[in-house]
Parts: structure tokens; sequence; C-alpha cells
């Protein structure tokens, strides 16, 4: 553990739809709600982390982080077209400055995949404005609190659908359902199309990951704007793909696909963010399943699986990484516990093997609301009542605390 930097960021991500409630003007809401969905559930009320943030950020300064990963949320920002809320801008003001009253260095995504239902209705990251209109929204944010960021990340994995799709983690039906709930929503919003970012068409996924390319660009080009010290870059999802002998042609396949184009992209940021919770194996016959305990995802336990990631996403860009989410979907916590320490021990040994890495953000605080699996899936250091609300730290949280402490122990500087 001697091997983080002094100014490591160690944090937790979270995202406003899935923690927040209520996110009503939203393109995911919308879809919730429509007949057919492909949501098991409707979001609601989430973690009503909206109400209790305070409560949260001392649950993460209790740990010993130092670093917090957000989102603002466009759809209470902007709930219509031109309709700017200052009252929501007041609020994440105050997330801010609260983390930053308790020594919490604020990590503000400016879109973790809901948008406006309005900017949704409109053609989404295919309308032909969609970039200036998300760079105005990113120009609002910072004028009012981005003097207090640490870091900006613009997009939370525009590559997601790649990835789901590479890795056949859907069921072909799911695209069947997709599309009739997207056609629904779009008759249901009197328009023409209606599209989400992490529910895109298969035909459209070019065209998504050219529109979100210039959204990313046009997003840095405003924050920067603001405030050129600023570190920014784009969060991709990214699996450690590792070939066995005859397996390289498959898994350069899939990096090809999945995403190459974005870490090339990278090398015009100040970091690429890293989301890593699996790794693949190849060989001469495509990927391999091999035997051993899987987490709730269905893959194999690799605590490795991290390392190998930052590593390839480094080698790519040529950029320092910022690990923006990592973890494991489970229901027994005692592997939660297990697998933090070992997967940080080997990011530990790839920093001392000379990678530049940022920090590191645990996917994810709390349990809570995951897009279209609904509340099903648990990911959190932290369980929610689904009733009262209540929130209680797990085993996992304190073992990763416990690194936390270690590491900082260990410190030249502390």
């Amino acid at each position: 553990m001697t091997s983080f930097p002094d100014d490591f960021l160690w944090g937790v991500a979270t995202a406003g739809h899935q923690n927040e409630g209520g996110n009503v003007h939203s393109d995911i809401w919308h879809l919730e709600n429509t007949t057919p969905s492909l949501f098991r559930e409707q979001s609601g009320e989430a973690c009503r982390a909206y109400d209790l943030f305070e409560a949260d950020l001392d649950t993460v300064a209790g740990m010993g982080l130092n670093a917090y990963r957000f989102s603002v949320e466009w759809a209470r920002i902007e709930p219509a077209r031109g309709e700017v809320s200052q009252r929501e801008l007041d609020h994440y003001e105050r997330v801010v400055d609260a983390a930053l009253e308790r020594g919490i260095a604020p990590l503000v995504t400016f879109n973790h995949f809901a948008s406006p239902h309005w900017f949704s209705a409109a053609g989404s990251w295919l309308a032909s404005d969609a970039a200036d209109l998300f760079a105005d929204q990113c120009d609002r944010v910072m004028a009012r609190f981005g003097d207090r960021l640490a870091a900006g990340v613009t997009l939370n994995e525009p590559n997601l659908e790649q990835l789901l799709q590479a890795g056949g983690k859907l069921p072909p039906v799911a695209e069947q359902i997709k599309r009739e709930m997207l056609a629904a929503a779009a008759r249901a919003a009197g328009t023409d199309r209606y599209f989400a970012s992490n529910v895109i068409p298969a035909d459209v996924q070019d065209d998504f990951q050219a529109g979100f390319t210039l959204a990313h660009r046009a997003a840095k080009a405003a924050i920067k704007a603001r405030r050129a010290d600023l570190p920014v870059g784009v969060s991709i999802a990214i699996a450690d793909d590792v070939a066995l002998p005859g397996g390289e042609e498959h898994r350069d396949a899939r990096r090809a696909a999945v995403y190459d184009h974005w870490l090339e992209v990278a090398r015009e940021d100040d970091f690429i963010g890293v989301q890593n919770y699996e790794r693949f194996l190849f060989d001469a016959s495509g990927e391999v399943l091999p035997d051993g305990p899987r987490n709730g995802m269905g893959s194999v336990l690799e605590p490795a699986s991290l390392a190998g990631a930052v590593r390839y996403a480094h080698e790519v860009s040529g950029v320092p990484v910022l690990v923006t989410e990592h973890g494991i979907q489970t229901d027994d916590d005692s592997q939660r516990a297990a697998f933090i320490p070992a997967a940080l021990e080997t990011l530990a040994a790839e920093i001392a093997a000379g990678t530049p890495v940022l920090g590191y953000c645990h996917w994810t605080l709390m349990d809570n609301f995951e897009w279209i699996f609904g509340y099903g899936p648990k990911l959190g250091l932290v369980s929610v009542d689904r009733d009262t609300f209540a929130r209680t730290p797990k085993p996992s949280a304190d073992a990763y605390a416990a690194v936390v402490r270690k590491a900082r122990a260990l410190s030249p500087s502390v």
C-alpha cells in the first residue's frame, strides 16, 4: 500500500437518478413509467439522497475518504428547455460546499445517463444542437460552483451499450422490448423518436458514439472556458480482456469494438475514467468462461481485473487514470469485504510499476436503483431500508476504510 501517491483520491461514486429520488423531469423517469418498459421497476424515491445528502457525506467522511463523485442532474436544473432552476443550482452548490466542509473533494459527473425529458424527446444526443445544449448546461454549473470542484467527468459510460452487447449481458428479447418502449415513449411525448443514454437500439449505436464524442468535446471546452486548470475527462466501462494462447484476435476485436475509440479521444483529455467490474478471457475459439466463484453479473471474481483495465486504458490513452467506478454485485457482503482489499493491492502494484492513477472511487456508497434491473442488484457499502430509508454500513465499508487508513498512514506527508 506504500505505492499510492500522497495526493491520491480515495472516494465513493454515486449518481443522482439512482440515489436522489423524484427525478420526475428526466427521460429515465419517463421510460420507467412507459408501457411496455424494459425497466423492472420504477425508481420512485430511490434512496432519498436529495434530502439526506449531508448524512451520507458524514458516512463518507467517517470512512476516512477524501473524495465523493456525484452527478448534477440536468433534468432538475433545466426541467423545460430554456427554463433554468436557480433553486436546483442552489441545491447542488450546497452538496459541493458540504463535501468541502468535511474535507472531501467534489468530483462532478455532468451527465450520468439521465437527461431532461424534453432533450430526449427532441432527438437526444442525435439532435444537431445536442452538443451545444449540453455545453450550456456545463457552463451554468461551472459558473455556479466550478471554482470548488476537484475534477469533472463529462459523460458516464458512453460505451455501455457496446460492452453489454459484446459481452452478451442482455437476452435477445431485450432489444425488442427496448424498441417497443422507445416507440411508446415517443408516442407519449408526441415526437417521432425517443432515446436515452443507456437505452440505445443496436442500429444507431454508431450515430450515438459520434454524438457523444461531439458532446464530450463541447462540454470539455465549456468547462475549461470557465476554469482551465480543472482536470476533465470521460468515464468508460472497461473490462480486463485477457488473451489465452490463440485468443489475441478475439481479445483485440473486443477492445476495438468497445473501448479504443474513447481511449483515443481521451488522448486530448486530462485523464481517462475507468469503470471496471469484470475480466473476460479469450482463446482461439472465442470467450472462455472459467470455473470459480461468480458475482451477481455472472462473472468470475477476479480482483486483478481492475489493474488490468487500468493498465490498458493508460497504454492506449497515454493520460493518467481515475478509477471512477469499481465494485462487485453480490448479496454476500463477505465477498465484497475480501474483494476490495485484494483489488486495491493489485492497483498499488500497478502504480508501483509506473501507471499513473489519480484516485479510486468505489461503486457505490449505498445499494440503489440499478437502472433496468431495479433495486435487486446489491453493490453498496451501505444497505438502505426500502421503507424507512435508514442506512446501515456493511462490513465491506469497514474493510475499505481499513485499506484507506493504512495507505494514508504510510504516506510520508501524513
